[in-house]
């Protein structure tokens, strides 16, 4: 919250996508409630009256909209807009404010495809994009108003971090103690994906293509992708799969994770591991194995690392998987350090990880272990330690 603060005085537009149910219109609506400045105005897209307002096509009769709701724009001024994919006309609209009058705009999106295609010539050098993900395990423990260390004992954090590999991240999800409410929320916002998302900002024939897909990929989770075997199952060319994938992972449902390719020694192919954004939403489409799960939240806290990192630089999370030519993986390389993960890490992963990170000049290797390990070697670590 208070990285976006900050950016509340500087004249670009803030715009903040992620999924649903992650928590962008809360934070907004924190950005709004506690700016000092008076001369601000909320409006959100999904309803049918302020959807009527960006559909005008005189943009001085839509700032005069603006006017009528309090906005005095001889001042700097303030429009809060959530859920902007539904005005399809905004991009241009916004542009056009924001290069006459003095307007600070703060945005909400639930698709950075949509606002890749719709937003980023008209508003090229005039926004700031921040991406929203589900709660990291600290953030976790502290909606669960668990004060813990993540240094605190093993005993202590391994039941929440159970929780938390079973439901995921989504703020609501977590909030709730009701084990069956859970689950509701985390059907409401799948549903919401589906209903809002998938049917407002695609434009697929056959939309029952993408809802088969998600559950062929939900078994798949961790695992390489075969392109040519899920464009025979559904029926579609490798090109339209292509575009699936792109739209899921650009909806913040899945993420896709190249091989890493800086080494003669590995089978250099254009092979993706994929893995969902969220293991409750995970867990609600499909029932994996413990170790597929486990795998899939290591790397939502690996992922989420990586970008608070490298806040600032406008830069994708980098976090890629070794494999050599005999077959032999490393699961994860994340800012050059080497991650193993294994239900029980034993020393014997350790030295096959030193032995790989020789060939590719990794600064570091860690096995991230989830069950009670009686090793001191220091490299073997808990996923609260990430």
């Amino acid at each position: 919250m208070s990285v976006l603060e900050k950016y509340l005085d500087s004249p670009e537009s803030l715009v903040l996508t992620g999924f649903r149910r992650v928590g962008k219109t809360t934070i907004i609506k924190h950005l709004f409630d506690e700016l000092t400045s008076n001369n601000k105005i909320f409006l959100d897209m999904e309803s049918p009256v302020n959807q009527r307002t960006f559909k005008k096509e005189n943009y001085e009769a839509i700032l005069t909209d603006f006017v009528n709701l309090g906005l005095n724009i001889k001042e700097k001024s303030y429009i809060f807009i959530d859920e902007i994919q539904y005005a399809k006309k905004s991009p241009s609209i916004i542009k056009y404010l924001f290069d006459h009058y003095n307007i600070k705009f703060v945005l909400t999106g639930s698709s950075s495809f949509y606002l890749k295609n719709h937003f980023s010539e008209s508003l090229s050098g005039r926004k700031f994009l921040f991406e929203l993900f589900p709660l990291d395990f600290e953030e976790f423990l502290w909606f669960k108003n668990e004060k813990l260390s993540l240094e605190a004992d093993y005993d202590l954090l391994r039941h929440l971090y159970d929780e938390y590999m079973e439901f995921g991240g989504l703020p609501a999800v977590v909030l709730e103690n009701d084990i069956e409410n859970k689950k509701l929320r985390l059907d409401d916002a799948l549903g919401s994906y589906f209903q809002l998302d998938v049917l407002n900002l695609s434009n697929f024939q056959d939309r029952k293509n993408l809802e088969s897909l998600m559950f062929l990929l939900a078994s798949r989770a961790g695992s390489k992708l075969d392109i040519t075997k899920l464009s025979q199952s559904l029926g579609v060319s490798r090109q339209t799969l292509y575009n699936y994938l792109e739209f899921l992972k650009e909806t913040y449902l899945i993420n896709l994770v190249p091989q890493y390719s800086n080494s003669s020694d590995i089978v250099v192919r254009k092979v993706q591991k994929l893995y969902f954004n969220d293991s409750g939403i995970l867990n609600r489409i499909e029932k994996i194995s413990q170790g597929q799960i486990f795998e899939n939240t290591i790397f939502n806290q690996l992922y989420s690392k990586n970008y608070f990192n490298n806040l600032g630089q406008n830069l994708r999370p980098r976090i890629y998987y070794f494999q050599k030519k005999s077959g032999a993986e490393i699961d994860f390389i994340s800012e050059n350090i080497g991650y193993e993960v294994k239900l029980t890490g034993t020393q014997y992963d350790v030295s096959r990880m030193e032995r790989f990170s020789k060939n590719i000049n990794l600064e570091d290797v860690k096995v991230i272990s989830l069950e009670k390990n009686t090793s001191e070697n220091k490299k073997i670590i808990y996923p609260f330690n990430l």
